[in-house]
């Protein structure tokens, strides 16, 4: 602590001096001449910093093309839901239309900095207004912001409002969130999920499921989320303690998971996790990451560790707010599969009110099994002191 204070007082030192230096410099303008002046800059300054402005717009082309070339492979690629298509379109119009405007306007910030820097005894030219000019460079950006704008509508509303479009054959998925993990629950046969406050949380019932109300018995609760593909999905999110944001990249879907309410999100799957793992963008990327991994696990095992294991491809339910200590590790396998495989999965899971109702019987048990040792001691109990009686009655 007491090294931090010493280097506190010797940077406001330095402060205090440079500053004392400024003050005396400013004492001397009125003495000194326009060359001898440092803070007055001289033509040869503006000229360079004209240059300079040249090689920093050169940077600004070089380095993009750089990073598009670099990392322009880790952009996500097929998208894996129906919407998905519309929202990726949705997104290039507006990289394309941001990249057009700063590349035109990026040049003739620079281009003019130097065409128009400082020279000694020129004096800037007074140009009041022009309403053609100024017309021109409104109209266009209201005009392509607007465009921007009503087709962001469109795409938003076709994606958000999911209820008013909801088919008879959907599937109801409550996503819950907790520090640091996730759980799913499915709508049974009857298509509803029941209700859920954190208040009922008991024992296998994790999610705080009101087991009194009847669309509850034939919920299903599981730690894996397995989606069919073709089907329109409908998620319910629930937080069990701070704000988390359900995130599944692939899908193009994201939703915040607010404790103390439920938000909704929904989308079809269109490819399954078999059909995603044969696209030769995802099949070179697993590739690359596992020629990573091989290097990483030589290092390991030289040193007596153990080696990683290949890497594959899995779609991921993954937490994008930072909920904690744990957040980087809070994720989810999502499985796409076929609808009868779906389907098989999902029936092989215990209801709800089965598991609870299991739950309940065996905490019961052990208090039964252990009277039945007591019960018998006691009937011993007696046949012996009945047996003693006996014997002292023949012996008389």
């Amino acid at each position: 602590m007491t090294s931090l204070l010493v280097i506190v007082v010797l940077v406001l030192l330095g402060i205090a001096i440079w500053q004392l230096t400024k003050i005396f410099q400013l004492t001397q303008i009125g003495a000194a001449t326009y060359n001898e002046n440092p803070e007055v800059a001289t033509d040869k300054d503006n000229s360079v910093n004209g240059y300079l402005m040249f090689g920093f717009l050169g940077f600004i082309y070089i380095f993009t093309i750089y990073s598009l070339i670099k990392w322009g492979h880790l952009v996500l690629g097929t998208p894996a839901s129906e919407h998905g298509p519309q929202y990726d379109n949705l997104m290039n119009i507006s990289l394309v239309l941001i990249f057009i405007t700063q590349t035109l306007t990026q040049f003739l910030l620079h281009y003019f900095a130097f065409k128009y820097k400082g020279k000694k005894g020129q004096v800037a030219f007074y140009y009041a207004d022009n309403d053609k000019l100024e017309f021109i460079w409104t109209i266009i950006p209201v005009i392509v912001l607007a465009g921007l704008i009503l087709y962001g509508l469109y795409a938003w509303t076709n994606i958000m409002f999911i209820e008013e479009e909801a088919k008879e054959d959907a599937i109801y998925v409550e996503v819950y969130a907790k520090q640091f993990n996730w759980e799913v629950r499915y709508a049974g046969a009857d298509g509803k999920l029941g209700k859920a406050n954190v208040r009922y949380i008991e024992g296998v019932n994790t999610l705080g499921v009101d087991m009194s109300d009847p669309n509850a018995q034939d919920d299903i609760q599981a730690s894996e989320l397995h989606l069919p593909k073709g089907k329109q999905i409908i998620f319910k999110f629930r937080s069990q303690d701070v704000l988390h944001s359900a995130y599944m990249p692939h899908f193009r879907a994201q939703m915040n998971v607010v404790p103390g309410m439920v938000t909704e999100f929904g989308f079809v799957p269109t490819l399954t996790t078999d059909e995603m793992r044969q696209n030769p963008a995802i099949m070179k990327k697993v590739a690359h990451i596992n020629e990573i991994r091989s290097k990483k696990s030589a290092e390991l095992t030289a040193d007596g560790g153990t080696a990683l294991e290949p890497y594959t491809f899995d779609y991921l339910l993954l937490c994008n707010k930072i909920c904690g200590a744990s957040h980087y590790n809070m994720q989810m396998k999502i499985v796409v599969e076929d609808e009868a495989s779906f389907n098989k999965w999902l029936k092989d899971k215990k209801t709800l009110g089965v598991a609870v109702k299991e739950a309940k019987e065996g905490e019961a048990a052990p208090a039964t099994e252990e009277a039945v040792p007591a019960t018998q001691d006691t009937t011993n109990a007696v046949k012996a002191d009945t047996t003693a009686v006996v014997a002292q009655v023949i012996k008389k």
